[in-house]
């Protein structure tokens, strides 16, 4: 769901700066996305004096802004927009191509420039039944093959039928990654962690994460556990990730102190990574290291063995299985739908129209849900990562600041805390997310309404 305060102040010198340049702004794309992006920015100033409470007087508007797909509804009818504002944005759309670099995405076409690759995060969701290929080979079987993989060994792991050096079973898991090997992982953990079924089959189980290079996280990372039933997992595609190694190298020390022997690395230590030879001569058995491909970028990587082993190993795989299938659906609206009833690109059109053409530089991401307490962290790796750039696809200088600044807290917390800027203080686009049901429902005796009533309530 998202909204925006109003109303919006008198723009400063950065919102007419973004605006001068979103006027000649040149983009790769050519003459007619200048022209599209030219059209954007004069329509934003028709706005400027334009109080989004008149524009919520029209229903038919406000009903035209309203999207469905599977169990998500999408209300984008408080953002600063009039239908004329969406079929600029929609052209826009088609003159920049969205449509086939879309198509383009999913059929492996290497629309990573930089770097000569494809960009194929969903074929890590995708059925065994569909074809994806790379240089014209169908990358799907190798996919679930390395998922059948994980499968075995988490379910080994679970069952106490892969034990420890010391015949010990492993029910404690340390995962040692950075970034995209660690944000996006950590934040599926923690929005599955008071899921019925989820803390049902974690019972018993626990999982951490080491990410900072900094001692102190090694010593939470540790502290309570026993390395006779921990297992480690590190987490570097190249296996040489400056951070990632350091702490591998600390933990590692940990265990052979603790076991007292190097045997133990073997029983003790796991890897996601495509260094074979690397991972062997730290002395990680081949059979537990799983790998996956460069056309997997790591803030995507969640869906690769990086994010599908720790969460496999902490609440099953069939759990992971049901994330993955959610994922999968998102595709294929994504790819299927409409552009007026298509969500992510919806999302990516305003995100563009908030930043580029009316100047907002933040945008608040607000779940109303305490299992998304590190949803933010993800979403700012996504977008901040992606589309801080500089530079545009032709590798000619970005005439505009690219991307926006996103942050947000949980409600209520946020609302003892920043909201107060936002209502009085500067106008900052901000995204809600709630949920008609919780996970956790209480209710209290003589209270007038649930706990979670509350919560949406506000």
């Amino acid at each position: 769901l998202k909204a925006q305060g109003t109303p919006a102040p008198q723009p400063g010198p950065l919102q007419r700066t973004a605006r001068a340049r979103a006027r000649r702004c040149p983009r790769p794309d050519g003459g007619m996305a200048k022209a599209a992006w030219e059209a954007l920015a004069a329509h934003a100033e028709t706005l400027k004096t334009t109080h989004l409470r008149d524009l919520l007087k029209d229903d038919a508007r406000n009903d035209s802004m309203f999207v469905e797909a599977e169990d998500i509804v999408m209300d984008y009818c408080r953002e600063k927009v009039t239908p004329e504002t969406m079929g600029l944005l929609e052209e826009l759309a088609k003159v920049s191509d969205v449509e086939g670099k879309k198509k383009g995405m999913f059929s492996g076409t290497k629309i990573n420039e930089t770097e000569g690759r494809a960009v194929l995060h969903v074929a890590l969701r995708s059925s065994r039944d569909q074809t994806i290929s790379v240089d014209g080979k169908n990358v799907v079987p190798e996919v679930h093959s390395v998922l059948d993989a994980m499968r075995s060994f988490s379910d080994r792991v679970r069952s106490g039928a892969f034990v420890g050096y010391t015949g010990k079973p492993l029910t404690d898991v340390v995962a040692i990654g950075i970034g995209g090997s660690y944000l996006g992982v950590e934040f599926v953990f923690e929005a599955l962690r008071t899921h019925p079924e989820a803390a049902k089959a974690a019972a018993g189980r626990r999982l951490r994460f080491l990410a900072n290079v900094d001692p102190i996280d090694v010593r939470r990372a540790l502290d309570g556990l026993n390395a006779e039933t921990t297992l480690v997992l590190v987490i570097s595609k190249t296996f040489t990730t400056a951070e990632t190694m350091l702490n591998a190298r600390t933990v590692k020390a940990w265990i052979v102190k603790e076991l007292g022997s190097e045997a133990a690395v073997a029983k003790h230590v796991a890897a996601c990574s495509t260094a074979l030879p690397k991972t062997k001569a730290f002395g990680i058995d081949d059979a537990n290291v799983f790998g996956f491909w460069d056309w997997v970028g790591g803030r995507f990587s969640v869906w690769s063995a990086v994010g599908v082993l720790p969460l496999s190993l902490q609440y099953g795989f069939d759990t992971v299985s049901k994330f993955m299938e959610g994922a999968r659906s998102m595709d294929k609206h994504f790819l299927s739908a409409p552009l007026r009833q298509n969500m992510p690109t919806l999302m990516g059109l305003l995100s563009a129209w908030n930043a580029t053409c009316l100047g907002y530089e933040g945008c608040a991401v607000l779940p109303y849900c305490q299992a998304l307490v590190r949803f933010v962290a993800h979403i700012q790796q996504l977008d901040m990562e992606s589309n801080g750039k500089r530079v545009c696809m032709d590798g000619s200088t970005c005439p505009t600041s690219t991307g926006a600044i996103y942050f947000g807290e949980p409600g209520t917390n946020g609302q003892h805390s920043f909201y107060q800027l936002m209502h009085q203080g500067r106008t900052i686009p901000a995204e809600f997310i709630g949920f008609k049901d919780s996970q956790n429902p209480v209710t209290v005796s003589g209270e007038p309404v649930s706990n979670h009533d509350e919560l949406m309530s506000n």
